[in-house]
């Protein structure tokens, strides 16, 4: 299966770190080798990279490890292909508009028997995995429910968005990651886990590759991070793990919803 990653900062931040030890797992020390994406939100506006190559073996990769670019939220993935073959149109995190935003969607996982669960008409998918059609069929969801403006209150939509992945998990695997570019929502089956870092920042080292890095003097001391991950990619850090069926909701770092 594919790998997930994302982070929610009350700060613009780099994911550099991070980011270093997923790619490892593109075709190093694990075997997601079929593509692999991420997106960066700039306020409303959102900046996205992909490649059907391996992340380990990817110029562009090379370039999000060394460039750090900084963000309040991040969704990325690393994929072994399932369903839809090898291509770029086939990797994840896929974008789409509602209400005026982007909204970003990335999972991991194998579903089953969904073609005449998941009817859509706005909402298209462009590729031909379950995981774009899952998403398409999310928002359009979300549309029947609650219209075409944008509620006042986003809670509730992301509390209707966790029934409806309540639902998809009775299909397969469903571990998700969803934002507006304000939120960022994690969904859990089987494996999905975050840790919240906030001051006083101490060191990390990454799990996948000889990196070792002191948050303090990356940081300032009001600066609050998560960051979600398939598994966790520090071997110095106590990382929650999510129940199967559990989901959490992170605005600029802190934990809103669950």
């Amino acid at each position: 299966m594919c790998e997930l990653l994302a982070m929610s900062a009350n700060v613009p931040t780099d994911i550099v770190f991070s980011f270093t030890g997923l790619a490892e797992r593109g075709g190093v020390t694990g075997p997601h080798v079929d593509g692999w994406g991420i997106s960066f939100y700039e306020g409303k506006g959102n900046r996205t990279f992909k490649d059907a190559c391996p992340s380990s073996e990817s110029h562009i990769a090379e370039l999000i490890k060394s460039y750090p670019i900084k963000s309040e939220i991040v969704i990325s993935h690393i994929r072994q292909a399932n369903r839809g073959c090898v291509s770029l149109v086939n990797t994840h995190p896929f974008s789409r508009e509602l209400w005026g935003r982007y909204w970003t969607y990335a999972h991991n996982g194998q579903l089953t028997g969904y073609l005449d669960k998941f009817k859509v008409s706005r909402f298209q998918p462009v590729g031909d995995t379950d995981s774009e059609l899952a998403f398409c069929w999310i928002l359009e969801s979300v549309v029947k429910q609650f219209g075409e403006q944008e509620p006042d209150d986003l809670e509730p939509v992301f509390d209707y968005i966790a029934g409806l992945a309540d639902g998809i998990r009775q299909l397969g695997v469903f571990n998700m990651l969803l934002s507006n570019g304000v939120d960022l929502m994690a969904y859990c089956t089987n494996n999905l886990c975050h840790i919240t870092r906030r001051a006083p920042f101490g060191k990390a080292t990454l799990i996948d590759t000889d990196v070792v890095i002191d948050f303090s003097k990356e940081t300032t001391p009001n600066d609050v991070v998560t960051v979600i991950a398939t598994r966790p990619l520090t071997n110095n850090e106590n990382w929650v793990v999510l129940n199967s069926g559990e989901w959490k909701l992170f605005r600029k770092g802190e934990l809103i919803r669950s």
